[in-house]
């Protein structure tokens, strides 16, 4: 088979996925700006429901920062996870008959897999009040994280999807894993 046909064999599985933005590479502030707007004018031609289109960008906008910010800096080469200067990952969103799926992936340091499952598992523990109430605590604690953030920002993930968080994490080497998150944001 040659690299055009897998070309239209990718387009075709693409299309039949409903699959409205696919992207794995580098990670700058002016590509997360540029996929930003991209989301935001697609969200305008097929979403009709402005809250919906809301949530889906904003979702989309806080998974691009995890993104940026919890990254490992590593990205695969010839099966192997190799530093680089800047963050890398893939994002991924997809329209669903009832709603939008955004799945990213990345590098993360191998130490911090225990902490983030069990923040996810936490996070995905609560009910819609509940997770308010921890935003609002998260935010009154005034704590940093190493990435110059405060924690909240896969809070809001969770309470703007409305439902649970679908994660996994592929153990790489002693220092890294690679960590995939599916946010569904349901109609």
């Amino acid at each position: 088979m040659s690299m055009l046909d897998r070309i239209y064999d990718m387009y075709d599985e693409l299309e039949r996925q409903r699959v409205m933005l696919s992207f794995k590479g580098l990670l700058s502030d002016e590509l997360i700006s540029a996929l930003l707007g991209l989301v935001e004018r697609k969200m305008l031609v097929i979403e009709s429901d402005p809250r919906v289109r809301k949530r889906v960008f904003n979702v989309v906008m806080e998974c691009l920062q995890n993104l940026f910010h919890h990254n490992a800096r590593k990205k695969l080469t010839d099966g192997r996870a190799v530093p680089t200067n800047e963050p890398h990952g893939m994002v991924m969103i997809v329209h669903q008959d009832d709603g939008y799926s955004v799945l990213t992936g990345n590098f993360m340091a191998g130490g911090e897999v225990d902490a983030m499952r069990t923040r996810l598992d936490r996070i995905n523990a609560m009910d819609h009040d509940q997770l308010r109430e921890f935003y609002k605590e998260t935010l009154a604690d005034g704590r940093y994280t190493e990435s110059g953030g405060g924690g909240l920002g896969i809070i809001d993930i969770a309470r703007r999807s409305g439902n649970k968080l679908e994660y996994g994490f592929v153990p790489f080497d002693t220092d890294s894993a690679f960590f995939s998150l599916n946010v569904n944001v349901t109609n």
